[in-house]
């Protein structure tokens, strides 16, 4: 199985495929009339006034249909000069600034490794919904719920934009550190990076310790925290001749001993083969197919939901939704 497959069935297992044209009124007519009898929920992502023009809109749907919740996912949001234009995951960390805070001082801009818009879109549209869907619980009635990935973006950059807010200073990209914390970011250990957390004096003290330098309590330099964080640079040089001389393991399980909050910086094989991943069964073979891939990370009273069906084909399930014969 290739990588592009392994992602259609983890972005798809468990759902039921229609095809529909929808440049046939027939099929449109269609879609109206299963959407008036049977369904609670309308999500839709497709370019501004598409679904307008074909009746299948959010104000002519929850007009018919009330009680009907219906959901858009744009890209630049409902109003504005730029609602109609198309958006994707990367344009978005770029757009909305992500991109001008992540990677490191003096580098290109970088994107985050994961699709964070896309996925935050996702979690926003599933919260408004669930929101619309308890309010209809008190009222009887839906409502219109509108997102999108700029406002994803704007989300995640709140702290940047209110730091901005309040200093009139733009920020900059910190590496795997934070601005005006330290120590708080990846130090390179003898065989890889580890992230260490000692945001407070007396983790720092506690560091200080574990790391063999109890000096640096005393030093004016790293005394407490606004001190730390101006003289970051020599901090950071002093840590990292120290952690360079011992691998990932042996430093943490001292910062362990010492209560300082640590974490080694791990890979996609890291991850998947970590007893904390095991122990969460996080990782979830899907029916039929020997492909292991990340479930919902949430529990229920204990259990965590398993996928029961892998990707269907695309139209599968024409058939049982449309009752067209010959069809899935």
């Amino acid at each position: 199985m290739d990588e592009s497959s392994a992602v259609f069935h983890l972005l798809n297992r468990d759902k039921k495929s229609v095809t529909a044209d929808l440049r046939d009124a027939g099929e449109v007519a269609r879609i109206r009339d299963f959407i008036m009898a049977e369904v609670d929920v309308v999500l839709q992502n497709m370019r501004a006034g598409v679904l307008d023009r074909l009746g299948l809109g959010a104000d002519a749907l929850t007009a018919a249909k009330p009680d009907l919740v219906y959901c858009s996912l744009r890209a630049f949001g409902a109003r504005g000069p730029l609602a109609e234009r198309p958006g994707y995951d990367a344009l978005m960390q770029a757009y909305g600034g992500i991109m001008s805070v992540t990677g490191h001082p003096g580098t290109e801009p970088a994107r985050a490794g994961v699709s964070i818009i896309d996925c935050g879109s996702g979690m926003w549209s599933a919260i408004g919904i669930l929101a619309a869907l308890a309010r209809r619980a008190e009222t009887g009635r839906g409502g219109i719920v509108d997102t999108s990935l700029f406002e994803t973006a704007i989300s995640w950059m709140s702290l940047h934009l209110a730091q901005f807010a309040v200093s009139g200073t733009v920020p900059g990209p910190q590496g795997s550190g934070s601005l005006g914390i330290a120590p708080y970011q990846a130090y390179g250990c003898a065989d890889g990076q580890l992230m260490i957390a000692a945001p407070n004096d007396r983790m720092f003290a506690r560091l200080a310790e574990a790391l063999g330098a109890p000096e640096w309590i005393d030093d004016a330099r790293f005394a407490t925290g606004p001190a730390r964080a101006e003289n970051k640079a020599a901090l950071n040089a002093a840590m990292g001749a120290v952690l360079a001389g011992g691998d990932r393991a042996h430093w943490r399980a001292r910062l362990d001993d010492a209560g300082v909050p640590s974490a080694p910086v791990q890979d996609a094989g890291e991850v998947a083969a970590d007893p904390q991943t095991e122990a969460l069964g996080i990782l979830q073979e899907v029916p039929g197919m020997t492909l292991a891939l990340a479930a919902l990370p949430i529990t229920f009273d204990g259990d965590r939901p398993r996928p029961g069906s892998p990707a269907p084909a695309l139209g599968a399930h024409r058939g049982r939704i449309f009752g067209d014969e010959g069809a899935g």
